[in-house]
């Protein structure tokens, strides 16, 4: 018994530096306490990222949108390499604009997503107002503009070096093969629906862009109320026809087609917004003024994930930075459009892109 009674007695000894051998064999197990710098040793674990990317409206039928999120899976790819600690997960918030706000609170609330990206220029109020409930969550917004509030950062295309250059096309290949006693060139603008952008911004700088071609430009502009009825589309367009529209840019989403196909019919020309048209309809597609918006959603991305993007700013970018152009390249508009017009055209866009023509918003 005397042995057993020894062992007893020095357990109050010995328990102490048990636990304290156990407490530093976790700690090295966890990398706590370790003295060895970032990338010697163990790796060290990685916590798992994620990144929403909010659609506006559906993916089906919107490039722009598509781009969006191929930009942002882009750039998630790069920086996974073998590791994927990073994860993209693709929201189709739907046409109700009134539902927009309660889905990105939803995205928020959840905790899930370290940023949330998306591309409308409705998007920075709708993300100011949801930043105020939950100061955590950060927001990358393309296509609009908010300057400082320290959760987000927006990026704007220059619209107004965009517009201009589609009013000039539309106008150029309006007035071809006029007389000196022609009357004034009438062009049209369908949009689907106004907002700030549309009414400040596209729609003068587009009428500003005919007028460099013809001083007596008019604009027919008609706005469909929607972004899908393409048969109202169709009617808005017939009607802007018959009334002396011989060119018309169309900002109206899925309703686009209807305006291509009632210029099909009668004989019009459409310009294109945002994405390369032409094969759209060949022909009938005679010039597209477009955004990079895959470029913007990665580079952007990997600002993000490297640490640098300066939120609460917010950038105007467009054609000298790369991410504003007119498509000339096309064989489809090589063969729609006369090389007269097509020089025109192309003098315009080499004002802009060096600086000689500067066109600010």
């Amino acid at each position: 018994m005397k042995p057993q009674n020894r062992t007893l007695r020095a357990l109050p000894r010995i328990m102490p530096a048990f636990f304290l051998l156990l407490a530093l064999s976790c700690m090295q197990a966890f990398g706590l306490g370790s003295k060895e710098a970032p990338g010697q040793g163990a790796p060290a674990l990685t916590p798992q990222r994620s990144i929403a990317v909010f659609i506006p409206g559906a993916m089906s039928g919107s490039p722009i949108y598509e781009m969006l999120a191929q930009g942002v899976k882009q750039a998630v790819a790069e920086k996974n390499g073998a590791q994927a600690t990073l994860t993209v997960t693709v929201i189709e918030g739907g046409f109700n604009q009134a539902e927009w706000e309660g889905r990105i609170t939803a995205l928020a609330a959840s905790g899930t997503y370290d940023l949330i990206v998306s591309s409308n220029p409705s998007l920075p109020a709708i993300a100011a107002s949801v930043s105020s409930k939950f100061p955590k969550q950060r927001f990358l917004l393309l296509d609009g503009a908010l300057e400082g509030n320290p959760q987000i950062y927006t990026l704007r295309y220059n619209q107004r070096e965009q517009a201009y250059m589609a009013g000039h096309i539309a106008a150029l290949v309006a007035g071809e093969g006029a007389t000196e006693a022609r009357a004034a060139v009438r062009i049209g603008l369908v949009a689907g629906q106004e907002y700030p952008a549309m009414n400040e911004v596209i729609l003068p700088a587009y009428r500003e862009g005919a007028r460099q071609v013809d001083p007596q430009a008019t604009v027919d502009f008609r706005v469909l109320g929607n972004w899908f009825d393409a048969g109202k589309g169709a009617e808005l367009a017939a009607d802007m026809i018959r009334g002396g529209a011989k060119v018309i840019l169309t900002i109206a989403g899925s309703a686009n087609e209807g305006v291509v196909q009632a210029a099909a019919e009668a004989g019009a020309k459409v310009v294109w917004f945002d994405i390369n048209g032409y094969g759209i309809r060949p022909g009938t597609v005679v010039g597209s003024s477009v955004v990079y918006q895959d470029k913007a959603a990665y580079e952007q991305t990997l600002r993000f994930l490297e640490g640098t993007l300066p939120f609460g700013k917010a950038e105007l970018l467009g054609v000298a930075e790369g991410y504003v152009d007119f498509i000339e390249a096309d064989p489809d508009y090589r063969a729609s459009v006369s090389a007269p017009i097509r020089e025109k055209q192309r003098v315009l866009i080499e004002q802009i892109r060096s600086g000689a023509l500067r066109l600010e918003e």
